[in-house]
């Protein structure tokens, strides 16, 4: 199970340690807002292009696409194992 995890969230850790950036949490704020883009940014207090930027960055790093349930579904499992 970690081992899921780690795979899946390392790159997001490793970039988040490196840039010190917010990616891991900007990830748990968008899928905890069910992926609502507006309410997500006024949850995080950033403007919506910023949690774009992020989003977008996150599926860079993860080869995974936030729009497809599946991938969804792995990132919250893999948040949910990590914490």
């Amino acid at each position: 199970r970690h081992a899921f995890a780690d795979r899946i969230l390392a790159p997001l850790a490793a970039y988040d340690a490196r840039h010190h950036s917010e990616l891991l949490r900007t990830l748990e704020a968008f899928l905890a807002c069910d992926g609502s883009w507006t309410r997500c940014a006024a949850v995080m207090h950033v403007h919506v292009n910023t949690l774009r930027y992020r989003i977008k960055r996150i599926s860079e790093l993860t080869g995974r696409d936030l729009d497809r349930f599946e991938d969804r579904v792995d990132f919250h499992l893999a948040l949910r194992l990590r914490g």
